[in-house]
């Protein structure tokens, strides 16, 4: 695995990648070249030898990297045929129009059926408005055919920065795009519509960005140096102590599968603290996780002022009442690390503005999408960073993960297929690991339980956060259909297991 996190960059990001790349003597055209022969050595291999090759090519760059790659194909041999309606007018584009030698048909006489590659070229990550027209009945007869379909930079349509499709989108095999990888490659839908992703080197590296990326996608690179080793000389208590609240005697289940999910993920020491008739249930259960009463929320309060637990879990099936705000509100009161989900978010609801905290994240929130709305749906606009970015931007899953963590000054984990992790200083994450398999009962509060046991031995937030989500997707593809929440626990080991 590379120890470098891999970075992704935003649609402005690239644009001033280009642009500084041009001012240190790198012009757009040498880089439109190398974007031509990246797109040309997709089609490389026994496997396309002699392929057709039909190239949609729009007015802009990304058209200009389709003429470089339909003039490259040519030479290798393929029969190739470009299509247009808008010729690129000037610039780097322009210039490479002019360099392939041969005929450019109206895009109304394209049809996929006999080609057995088609490159789509149209129009790339920056886009912001519905293609119509002709470009856009092309498109719509490109994924009715069996054409493959290779997509420059981003699939057509799609936003580079939202993921979200504009309005008519192409349906692509593959991608692939320069430099770096954009959001919207991972972000659903857009990780679906790009197929197959690959990320071309044509010459431009980190000192053509304006400043250090803060947006990445979550891999182990990114939060490896993190993890902090057993002491051979330890005991338990010193390797992560985890308490988990649960919730009231008939809905004890999702507590539970959070403790054992810490206990799993390499906890030293877990407890669940809940009323008598709670920890009954709970004893014919388990037998590694300790019990303690806590009948109301001043017991809670005594336990968390023992000082020997080292993260909290809260809310899994606690219940949308006065007890459990007042179980949040003492938690909150204290500059323990924790982990809220499910009904502490619910309660929290409205209230994010006044979430205290001292500047140092030690919280984890994990909504779902349905949580996230409730939680700060009403609240991003008051966030000004977030209120100045252009629409597209706004539609990003990513800047309102960032937006809703700078407005709570905690960690947010806004789960999904394409669960994003924010921290208040602008660092955000997109997971990619995560299949279908984990949206089952109880999954959630698994990762309630693998993140708080990152917490307890000693990680940062952030990266506690994003080395659950990782490790929450990691084993739920390694069992594969089928999952449920129990067997998602017993594949759970600690990170240092799988890396």
């Amino acid at each position: 695995m590379s120890e470098q996190p891999e970075f992704l960059l935003t649609n402005a990001d690239a644009r001033a990648a280009d642009a500084r790349a041009e001012a240190a003597g790198l012009p757009v055209s040498r880089l439109m070249e190398q974007a031509g022969r990246a797109i040309a050595a997709c089609l490389a291999g026994s496997r396309w030898n002699g392929a057709s090759v039909a190239i949609l090519c729009g007015p802009g760059n990304n058209g200009g990297d389709g003429y470089v790659a339909a003039r490259l194909l040519a030479e290798r041999g393929h029969r190739v045929e470009v299509f247009s309606d808008a010729a690129p007018k000037d610039g780097a584009a322009a210039g490479m129009a002019r360099l392939w030698a041969g005929p450019v048909h109206p895009l109304p006489a394209f049809v996929p059926d006999g080609w057995d590659v088609t490159l789509d070229a149209l129009y790339g990550s920056g886009l912001n408005r519905a293609i119509e027209g002709p470009a856009a009945e092309a498109i719509l007869r490109l994924n009715a055919g069996n054409s493959h379909v290779i997509a420059v930079d981003v699939p057509s349509g799609l936003n580079g920065d939202s993921g979200q499709p504009t309005g008519p989108v192409v349906e692509a095999d593959e991608t692939i795009t320069f430099f770096a990888a954009r959001p919207g490659h991972w972000l659903w839908p857009g990780r679906m519509l790009c197929g197959a992703l690959q990320v071309a080197e044509i010459g431009l590296d980190l000192t053509h960005l304006d400043a250090a990326p803060r947006l990445f996608r979550n891999t182990p690179a990114l939060w490896r140096k993190a993890i902090r080793p057993r002491d051979p000389a330890s005991h338990k208590y010193r390797n992560g102590a985890v308490l988990v609240a649960s919730g009231p005697e008939f809905r004890t289940g999702a507590a539970r599968l959070s403790a054992q999910a810490a206990l799993h993920a390499g906890a030293g020491a877990v407890t669940l603290s809940g009323d008598p008739a709670a920890l009954r249930i709970h004893a014919s259960h388990v037998t590694a996780i300790m019990l303690r009463e806590a009948a109301g929320p001043s017991d809670f309060a005594g336990l968390l002022d023992e000082n020997r637990f080292d993260s909290v879990v809260i809310g899994p099936a606690a219940g949308v009442d006065e007890p459990t705000e007042a179980r949040l509100r003492a938690l909150l009161a204290r500059p323990l690390p924790a982990v809220l989900d499910a009904d502490a978010l619910t309660v929290l609801a409205g209230k994010s503005e006044n979430f205290p905290h001292d500047g140092t994240p030690r919280r984890v929130l994990t909504p779902h999408e349905g949580e996230f709305g409730r939680l700060f749906g009403q609240e991003l606009a008051k966030d000004p960073t977030y209120a100045s970015l252009p629409p597209a931007l706004q539609a990003s899953k990513v800047e309102k993960a960032r937006a809703a963590s700078r407005l709570c000054g905690e960690i947010v984990v806004c789960k999904g297929p394409d669960s994003v992790i924010a921290a208040p200083d602008g660092r955000a994450a997109i997971n990619t690991n995560a299949g279908p398999e984990l949206a089952t009962a109880g999954s959630g509060d698994v990762l309630a339980g693998i993140i708080a046991a990152h917490l307890a031995t000693g990680m940062p937030a952030f990266e506690a956060a994003s080395a659950g989500v990782w490790l929450h997707g990691h084993c739920g593809a390694m069992f594969g259909a089928g999952l449920t929440a129990e067997r998602l626990v017993d594949r759970l080991r600690p990170l240092s297991a799988y890396l």
